[in-house]
């Protein structure tokens, strides 16, 4: 909201303090609209970098193309390898101690608690909520309760995270010594200088909750938020700048990735996370030299006990799993294992027409920005290679719409591949390739092959998210005990999908997982442990010493 303005209008070089973010949010969310004809041919809408505490641009711009009619819509400064050094100079400055810690500046634990209460009670006020929300979805196309939920999740972890909260995140504990005078403490120490890159599916949530995980500990970070979507990014800064935030205490890049890269080279972050994909995560982690926290790809399965109930929940679930946001969400669900009972019940029927009811016109279906229509296709037509493999919905392009063919636009599809061949070492690799989007692979098992369903899980590479759909507590709990997935849900509800503000989110079986929205995900990722033994005396008498 502050500083966001109508397309053709320019930013100042300051943030701006404006008295009423209620009457910015009413002001703007017109701008904000759905409607991709209702600017067409406008002037794009302008982005800053924030550095060292001021709003600056960059010598050249990115124009970006409207997801839904191609128009370009938004300008991000483009920011290159030779304009860094503010930013490098900028980390460099700050000491490994970091900003506060439990013996320095603890004041700035209490300023943080009351930053959070002043914009959790902002993004209470429905204009404001509803402008990002819009934002979200201009930027990120998906129905408008995907992105109300993201709001309304942002808004309660700021909830969780006001008064003596920021503070309790630092909370260590005491051991008595050996002898009087002394004691060990462990405490919970920041970095100092830090990295944050985030994707674009959740423009707000992800970058809120990791940015101010990385603040409330004690950090300073670089913030590099996907150029698609970095616009959100820059009015959440704006928001908390004007909630008390010193606008010191984060630097916004926009730009490409080998800029931030660059950045990261020479400033050297002691740590960084990153949210997005495989290839770009293990690379980043050779270039750090292992200083970093990783919550990237994830194919993600669900399998279905033999108990069946709860059908039209069960597959209403299944559809929101694999489609909601387009598929777009780490968490999605990628490979269906289906008892047969299930099967014999209908269920694949009842999603096939579950999957049917999604509309472009309401976005719970809509453009894909990591794949184009091509390439999900391609891989389409490689798993019906596999024998025994068929489209059991979907397969075919969207029609009557203006996405640009950058992106992708596809039916909402699913790919049954049979069990004994989606095991094969020729068709695995296929088989488990996350497609970013509307699209899933579905299998099915009989009574006796749930070990073949728990090798696959086992010769899986990146074990995010997972569900177990049974109210059998010894099938439930036999799964669970062979598995690895970091955020697993079980039960006759169990969902893949779900990073909300109230449970750990994040992989296992990687000593790099990050995790994000509870206390124990950001003691993890934003600090480490400082071990302080004081020893005050009394000193023992001299006659006592002796060498060994």
């Amino acid at each position: 909201m502050l500083g966001l303005v109508p397309r053709g209008a320019a930013l100042g070089s300051a943030a701006p303090v404006l008295p009423s973010l209620l009457q910015l949010a009413r002001q703007f969310t017109e701008w904000a609209t759905v409607d991709p004809k209702k600017f067409s041919g406008a002037a794009p809408a302008s982005c800053q970098n924030l550095v060292a505490g001021r709003w600056t641009s960059s010598r050249e711009s990115r124009l970006l193309p409207d997801p839904l009619n191609g128009e370009p819509f938004i300008s991000v400064p483009q920011t290159q390898v030779d304009e860094i050094g503010p930013f490098v100079q900028s980390l460099r400055a700050v000491p490994k101690s970091g900003m506060h810690n439990p013996l320095k500046n603890p004041q700035r634990y209490l300023l943080y608690g009351d930053v959070s209460f002043r914009v959790a009670a902002e993004m209470r006020k429905p204009a404001v909520e509803d402008f990002f929300a819009r934002l979200i979805q201009r930027v990120a196309p998906k129905s408008y309760d995907q992105a109300l939920a993201e709001v309304r999740v942002t808004r309660k972890f700021f909830e969780n995270f006001t008064g003596d909260q920021v503070r309790f995140l630092a909370r260590g504990f005491t051991n008595p010594g050996d002898h009087a005078g002394q004691t060990s403490s462990g405490t919970r120490w920041p970095y100092g200088a830090v990295a944050l890159i985030t994707p674009f599916n959740f423009p707000l949530e992800i970058p809120a909750l990791q940015l101010m995980g990385a603040l409330y500990m004690g950090n300073k970070p670089v913030m590099h938020v996907d150029q698609r979507v970095s616009i959100v990014g820059e009015q959440l800064l704006r928001l908390l700048v004007h909630c008390g935030m010193p606008a010191s205490d984060v630097d916004l890049l926009h730009g490409p990735g080998a800029t931030v890269g660059e950045v990261i080279r020479q400033a050297e972050p002691r740590s960084t996370l990153f949210t997005g994909s495989q290839r770009v995560a293990e690379r980043l982690a050779v270039e750090t030299r292992g200083k970093v926290f990783l919550e990237d790809a994830g194919f993600d399965w669900k399998i279905m006990g033999p108990d069946v109930r709860d059908l039209d929940y069960v597959a209403w679930q299944c559809d929101q799993d694999a489609y909601a946001c387009s598929g777009q969400k780490c968490s999605a669900q990628s490979m269906l294992f289906a008892h047969s009972n299930w099967v014999k019940a209908g269920l694949l029927d009842k999603m096939a027409a579950a999957a049917a009811q999604r509309k472009l016109s309401d976005l719970t279906i809509g453009p894909v920005l990591t794949w184009t229509t091509e390439a999900i296709l391609a891989h389409t037509n490689k798993l019906l290679q596999i024998p025994g493999a068929k489209v059991l919905f979907g397969g075919k392009p969207l029609t009557g719409h203006s996405i640009p063919a950058v992106y992708g636009a596809v039916q909402p599809t699913a790919v049954f591949v049979p069990l004994a061949e989606a095991l094969k070492p020729e068709h695995f690799g296929t088989v488990t390739t996350e497609v970013f989007g509307p699209f899933q692979v579905v299998t099915e098992y009989a009574d006796g092959q749930l070990p073949l369903v728990l090798e696959a899980c086992e010769r899986m590479t990146h074990h995010l998210t997972a569900a177990i759909v049974s109210n059998d507590i010894g099938f439930v709990q036999h799964v669970l005990a062979h598995t690895v997935n970091g955020t697993t849900y079980a039960g006759i509800r169990a969902r893949t999908t779900g990073a909300p503000q109230n449970h750990w989110f994040g992989p296992a079986g990687d000593p790099r997982g990050a995790g994000i929205g509870t206390p124990e995900a950001i003691r993890l990722v934003w600090s480490c442990h400082r071990e302080i033994i004081t020893d005050f005396g009394p000193v023992p008498p001299a006659s006592g010493l002796k060498q060994s």
